[in-house]
């Protein structure tokens, strides 16, 4: 094998190691995050990029240099869900834009894609911060121009000295960034990058690898067989039938499958024209419900707790995919359903609903909107959004996400109200692909400063008048959250315990406890100021109206002179959000 230069289909080999270890070890990469909330998901942003590229390497042409680089450019950009995978996508952009023309790849030539794939990257990012991703990429480009300016024409000592160097840097992010130290973690991104890399150097390397796309998922029985000698991962097995509102089609399944298997494993799934049967283990079985809920009822629903029994009932079903001889009742019970709710079209992750799919005539303005919870969906709907991207903290939208929400709005302008920081540049990226209107992204940060800034779209003003309105209008909303923790950790000198219950705001963790309404409302307090005039809490699926309601008593008494509005948000993980404006 010539180790001096690399040809398409070895890029194409290492593309494919450096996903799929990146898959392995996205749970670990989650892991890493600062907060501990439940919803850390760097890992899974990353792998999701990485992996719609190498779905699209995996079946191209692997002899062709152009048509590899298209595929994971084209790909990543596509795919790319939070600021880690979007990162990561302008990495792959840049790198592949130098070395697409040429048939082969030298050091040389791969330390300018290196340099390219940084300064693209860099661009992208409004205010690039030192200590994470971005730091620990151009510790690899600084590496690989070192080296090939002295040189190194061997790429197995080049790409191992790059990766050392990256490693190296990547354990001094915590010293760039504070945070990162006080919580005893590197950057979660930047482990991500490190991971890819080493996964491209054993496909480099020649190592016996397991290349497929996507992986083949173990049948239930045999992953319980494995379970019983090692630790189970993720501790509910949760069984359902949807009984569907539509026939899925192959997007509606591929992006219900690819949901479960970013909140679990040992996913089996059977779907026909009337009904699909699910399995699946997982941490938070309330989030399978709910994805599961936007494409029809449920039925035999089965819940059990892994961790409590050693050997739950197993989940009998026919594998060779004629899902209507699962259960003769089934089609008798959907024949008694009664008025079924709103029926919506799944693509991509948006709620497209199906009897407004094709406006009757073109307006000036549109707006799609991203959020969890049936609740919050509604609010949006009320205000005159026409479309909803169902996501926000628990799963970021790809980029593709957000274009195909957009193509559905008949509008000349759309604007984009991401209400995640995490989706902002996912969304200012789809931006940059469509073509036939112009695209607003509005950079709101949470489901409160989405709402203020619909609330203060004027139609009859101009697309110049109503972005600047609604940027000012968002920056007078402060917004609290209150989830809980999963490990233990010190943030800015505050101790959190596994469990415990932590009110975030803007700018960090603002209170914590063991009493959600006592969390809440310090939370509260924490960033309320004398200019408020209007508090609003959205409670979860987690909370009863009763308890929703004494909070707001409780809010309402405490701050007299404030108009104090509670709605139901419906959201999962997060019991309340609360903002003041």
């Amino acid at each position: 094998m010539n180790t001096n230069t690399i040809d398409a289909g070895m890029l194409a080999k290492m593309f494919l190691a450096g996903a799929k270890n990146l898959e392995a070890k996205k749970e670990w990469i989650n892991e890493l995050n600062v907060f501990p909330v439940p919803d850390g998901d760097t890992g899974t942003n990353m792998t999701m990029t990485i992996m719609s590229a190498a779905k699209e390497v995996a079946a191209a042409d692997q002899g062709d240099m152009s048509a590899v680089c298209k595929c994971i450019s084209s790909g990543s950009l596509r795919g790319a869900r939070g600021n880690s995978g979007v990162i990561l996508s302008q990495l792959m952009r840049g790198f592949t834009k130098v070395v697409k023309e040429h048939e082969t790849i030298d050091c040389n030539l791969a330390a300018e894609g290196f340099e390219k794939a940084v300064e693209t990257a860099y661009k992208a990012v409004m205010k690039p911060k030192e200590g994470t991703i971005l730091t620990v990429a151009k510790g690899a480009s600084e590496k690989a121009r070192e080296l090939a300016n002295e040189g190194t024409d061997d790429f197995a000592e080049f790409i191992e000295e790059v990766i050392k160097y990256a490693d190296e840097v990547l354990a001094k992010t915590p010293d760039m960034l504070p945070v990162l130290k006080q919580a005893g973690v590197v950057d979660s991104g930047g482990q991500g990058l490190v991971q890819f890399l080493k996964g491209a150097y054993d496909g480099f390397l020649g190592k016996e690898l397991d290349l497929t796309i996507p992986e083949e998922t173990a049948a239930p029985q045999e992953k319980e067989e494995q379970e019983e000698a090692e630790e189970i991962r993720f501790g509910y097995c949760t069984e359902f039938i949807i009984l569907l509102n539509s026939k899925l089609n192959v997007k509606q399944e591929m992006d219900l499958k690819s949901f479960l298997e970013s909140i679990g494993d040992s996913i089996v799934m059977v779907a026909d024209d009337e009904i699909c049967k699910i399995h699946v283990h997982t941490n938070d079985p309330g989030l399978a419900i709910q994805k599961a809920l936007l494409y029809g009822q449920l039925s035999n629903m089965k819940i059990d707790n892994m961790r409590m029994e050693h050997r739950e009932k197993l989940f009998h079903m026919n594998q060779d995919g004629s899902a209507k001889q699962i259960d003769t009742e089934i089609s008798g019970m959907a024949e008694k359903t009664q008025a079924k709710p709103v029926e919506f079209e799944m693509k991509h992750g948006t709620e497209i609903p199906i009897e407004d799919e094709i406006p009757a005539e073109k307006k000036e303005f549109g707006f799609v909107t991203v959020c969890a919870g049936a609740g919050l969906a509604d609010i949006f709907r009320s205000l005159g959004v026409d479309y909803v991207i169902e996501g926000g903290q628990t799963m970021n939208p790809s980029t593709e996400d957000i274009l195909n929400a957009v193509e559905k709005v008949n509008a000349d302008t759309v604007f984009v109200l991401p209400n995640n920081k995490n989706i902002i540049l996912a969304a200012n990226q789809a931006t940059e692909l469509v073509e036939d209107k112009k695209v607003v992204v509005i950079p709101t940060k949470t489901v409160p400063q989405g709402v203020t800034a619909v609330i203060n779209f004027v139609p009859d003003q101009s697309l110049e008048e109503n972005e600047e309105c609604m940027k000012d209008a968002i920056s007078g909303v402060a917004t609290g959250e209150v989830t809980y923790a999963v490990r233990d950790t010190v943030i800015d000198d505050i101790t959190i315990k596994q469990g415990d219950y932590m009110g975030i705001g803007d700018a960090g963790i603002l209170s914590v406890g063991s009493e959600i309404e006592n969390v809440t409302f310090e939370m509260l307090q924490k960033f309320m100021t004398d200019d408020k005039e209007l508090i609003s809490i959205y409670y979860g699926s987690d909370v009863t109206e009763e308890t929703a309601e004494q909070l707001r008593d409780r809010v309402s008494g405490a701050f007299p002179a404030c108009d104090v509005e509670l709605q139901f948000g419906g959201q999962p993980i997060y019991y309340y959000i609360v903002s003041a404006e």
